[in-house]
């Protein structure tokens, strides 16, 4: 039977549990799990202070390191390196289907003195895969600011609402010019990554909160292993290293499928085994 495996990581810029960055050993553990799409968090450009001295282009070593995969990148914190470059911390996609569309939604970011922040973004795309056009969204949500956490929440529900009614009522194609093709937009979405609550925080429901008014229609975003396994706890994505900010072990890392896709899951598993980020990679596989 053919199957759909996505796989969400948050790589820690390549830092691994013995405080070494090693892209070619985050690389390794990432094509173990055998995914068709990864979604990779806190994937550093020119960054070298960070802990580990990360070097180069992340984004494009990474690229490199999957053939035939297509690589999309969306920056969240974008500023100057003081030199005349670019200092970038995002999100990066690597698909080994065609990439239909893109989207780079920046989050919203309210100001909150109080706490260390940065600006946030969702990479969206639309890949052509077996069972259909699918949406696969990913992101990483603010860890210090409820405030900031929380308005992206709504902007996640506000993109998700968006994107169903537009792929279920597709604009005029009635201009010819190239930028206003009308591709598909996909009426089935995955939505992944790390958003800094766990499934006690009231962000947590929220962001599976039914639709209502004019956006009733709209299928909920749900939680996959909830959806999988109703009776089980998450088992924790992040705190078994010891490099990260989370001290504990908790769940923190989930794939939210919309309500349209969850008889399609088969499976969801957590990678307890590699210390190659102070995140563990998660996979979830759908049927085509």
């Amino acid at each position: 039977m053919t199957k759909v495996c996505v796989l969400s990581w948050n790589i820690q810029w390549g830092r691994g549990g013995d405080g070494r960055v090693d892209l070619a050993r985050t690389a390794a553990a990432a094509k173990a799990r055998r995914a068709d799409v990864l979604c990779l968090q806190e994937v550093a450009v020119n960054h070298p202070g960070l802990p580990g001295a990360p070097s180069g282009d992340q984004a494009q070593l990474l690229a490199a390191m999957f053939a035939g995969y297509e690589a999309v990148y969306g920056v969240g914190s974008d500023m100057t390196d003081g030199q005349g470059g670019r200092r970038q911390f995002g999100e990066l996609i690597l698909s080994r289907w065609p990439v239909l569309q893109v989207f780079r939604h920046r989050l919203p970011w309210p100001a909150d003195p109080a706490v260390p922040s940065m600006q946030r973004v969702a990479v969206e795309v639309v890949v052509a895969a077996p069972l259909g056009p699918l949406r696969v969204v990913t992101t990483h949500l603010e860890y210090y600011s409820q405030r900031q956490r929380d308005a992206q929440v709504e902007a996640l529900r506000s993109l998700h609402a968006e994107g169903w009614q537009q792929a279920v009522q597709p604009r005029s194609a009635a201009e010819s010019d190239a930028p206003f093709a009308v591709l598909p937009r996909g009426e089935f979405t995955v939505l992944c990554g790390d958003f800094n609550f766990t499934p006690a925080a009231p962000e947590y429901a929220r962001l599976q909160a039914a639709y209502a008014g004019e956006s009733a229609a709209v299928p909920r975003l749900l939680d996959a292993w909830r959806l999988l396994h109703p009776r089980a706890p998450h088992p924790p994505t992040a705190g078994l290293q010891k490099t990260g900010a989370i001290a504990a072990p908790a769940c923190v890392d989930f794939f939210f499928v919309s309500e349209n896709l969850a008889e399609k899951l088969r499976r969801m598993t957590v990678d307890r085994s590699s210390d190659a980020s102070d995140h563990q990679a998660i996979t979830l596989e759908l049927a085509a």
